[in-house]
């Protein structure tokens, strides 16, 4: 049945549920961001390689990615609300069991099971606004709520990790989220709703493993050939990657009910859009994360500065969001995800300009252009995904288009991580000063973070000379990585030019009304 634009007003209840609700979208955010700045610090402590570091970093979104659908399902079974709860728990016990890891594979490891459980808040959340709030105003409130708190979580996710990273261990970064999963424990039992669909489908567990080997096969391959260059092992690693998930959409054409629906991807503004999301998310999180190397290993600003200076283009991000909910009312998808794509684009055109030296200025006003730019990807795709399936199976479409936002972005910090990685252990290769030890240069020429710490170990003009090269070696990769997002935004842009010329702008004639199952129950 269609959603009527007026329905039964929201209660007191219904708006503190919403609050709640908020509590882990914002944390689910800050987790992909606050991370970024702890790098340094925890690199020191734990000596992760190269790829184990890129692991650290990008395992939670990947996990997330790979589970995400996983999750909808079940919690279409069991229930959002009990869903939510379990995955709150696990979230809270596996940010201790991180917070205090031993080694990098022990923070690799519990940083996947965070990724795990973080796969249950986004889709639970969703779900549960939507039957919460059926006044049609109200609930598009409400949605805005569920978005900003996703980008305040973003914004305030390097400031957080910067003041805690000021005054204690990289660890700390974890541990903010305990509190905020104890109290949706408490109060999502007595706020929020149950809600299940007494005809969802059978979960098939063989599809979930082979999605998730899948994905991680891929990227296996790609940080391998990044960190040894070409060899059999990664070849391996891509075509077994490849392989797995040919098996896996084989048997969803078989199943009765498929993890993934194929049939969603006929039509062409669906699979338009999820490429769009994809890739522009690819470009744009796997650059986050080298910035925020940028302003402590290179400018040498402390983890709360580095913050700060973060701050501007997550409000942009943040402005850009409420801005383009009016554009798309008045022009088609296509021009106001092209204009933003190609302004983002000239944002990282601008990036490619960094030197050395640490010209902040320039950095930051790259990184508020390209927040800007992006902000229509982010406001559209969804919406378009959403709309272009038909009314029982929207549920799946809205699953997906989470699952392309995490896979694109964790897929961006294993690609431009594995870009920069290899073209700084290069440089280094080749610059590397006469008479460091063969363990430090080893460690140095890993990353720029292991440079760092070893020239504390080494005589004052030997380490000057050794942290010059491998800050202007990580420079490089940076300055390429920026060039190669800025092309792929320009290819990503004619992309939706063309592929989404038909579709029409949001709320017109021909946008495709919002749905809702009639066998879904609110206990």
């Amino acid at each position: 049945m269609t959603i009527a634009e007026e329905g039964p007003k929201a209660t007191r209840r219904e708006w503190l549920g919403l609050a709640v609700l908020a509590l882990p979208c914002l944390l689910y955010s800050m987790d992909l961001t606050v991370l970024n700045l702890a790098v340094p610090q925890l690199s020191a402590d734990l000596k992760p390689s190269a790829a184990q570091l890129l692991w650290i970093v990008d395992i939670y979104g990947f996990m997330v990615a790979g589970a995400l659908i996983t999750m909808g399902t079940l919690g279409d079974r069991i229930g959002r609300r009990k869903l939510l709860l379990i995955g709150a728990a696990a979230f809270g016990v596996a940010s201790v069991l991180a917070a205090f890891s031993t080694s990098a594979e022990m923070l690799i490891a519990t940083r996947a099971l965070l990724g795990i459980a973080g796969a249950t808040l986004a889709p639970s959340t969703l779900s549960l606004i939507r039957n919460m709030f059926l006044d049609g105003r109200e609930r598009s409130f409400a949605i805005g709520i569920w978005i900003a708190s996703f980008s305040a979580g973003a914004a305030i996710g390097p400031l957080v990790g910067g003041l805690l990273l000021e005054y204690f261990w990289w660890g700390s970064v974890f541990l903010v989220g305990v509190p905020v999963m104890v109290l949706l424990l408490i109060l999502g039992p007595v706020l929020l709703p149950e809600f299940k669909d007494p005809d969802a489908g059978q979960i098939d567990l063989a599809s979930a493993a082979l999605s998730l080997a899948a994905v991680l096969a891929m990227i296996y391959g790609i940080k391998h050939m990044a960190e040894h260059g070409a060899s059999w092992q990664a070849a391996v690693a891509i075509l077994a990657g490849i392989g797995l998930g040919t098996v896996f959409v084989r048997r969803q054409r078989k199943l009765a009910d498929p993890l993934v629906d194929l049939r969603l991807f006929r039509s062409s503004v669906f699979s338009a859009s999820l490429a769009i999301n994809i890739l522009g998310f690819l470009f744009l999180v796997g650059s986050f994360l080298f910035i925020g190397l940028y302003f402590q290993l290179v400018v040498g600003l402390s983890p709360l500065q580095a913050g700060i200076w973060s701050l501007p283009s997550a409000l942009a991000f943040i402005l850009g969001s409420m801005i383009v909910p009016l554009l798309a009312h008045r022009f088609r998808p296509a021009m106001v995800m092209t204009t933003g794509l190609a302004v983002a684009a000239a944002g990282f055109a601008l990036l490619t300009r960094i030197e050395v030296g640490g010209n902040l200025a320039l950095v930051v006003t790259a990184s508020v252009i390209f927040s800007l730019g992006f902000t229509p990807v982010v406001a559209m795709t969804t919406d378009l995904i959403v709309s272009s399936a038909p009314p029982e199976r929207a549920g799946s479409a809205a699953a997906m288009s989470e699952t392309s936002i995490e896979f694109g972005g964790a897929l961006g910090i294993a690609i431009l991580g594995s870009i920069v990685t290899a073209i700084y252990r290069s440089q280094m290769a080749q610059a590397l000063p006469v008479g460091i030890p063969p363990e430090s240069a080893r460690i140095a020429t890993a990353t720029l973070a292991g440079a760092v710490a070893e020239a504390v170990r080494l005589p004052a003009e030997l380490a000057a000379s050794l942290i010059a090269i491998a800050r202007e070696a990580f420079v490089a990769g940076m300055q390429f990585s920026a060039l190669v997002a800025a092309l792929g935004l320009v290819a990503t842009a004619l992309a939706a030019l063309v592929l989404l010329r038909g579709a029409p702008p949001a709320g017109s004639e021909g946008a495709p009304s919002k749905t809702v199952s009639e066998d879904a129950v609110v206990l």
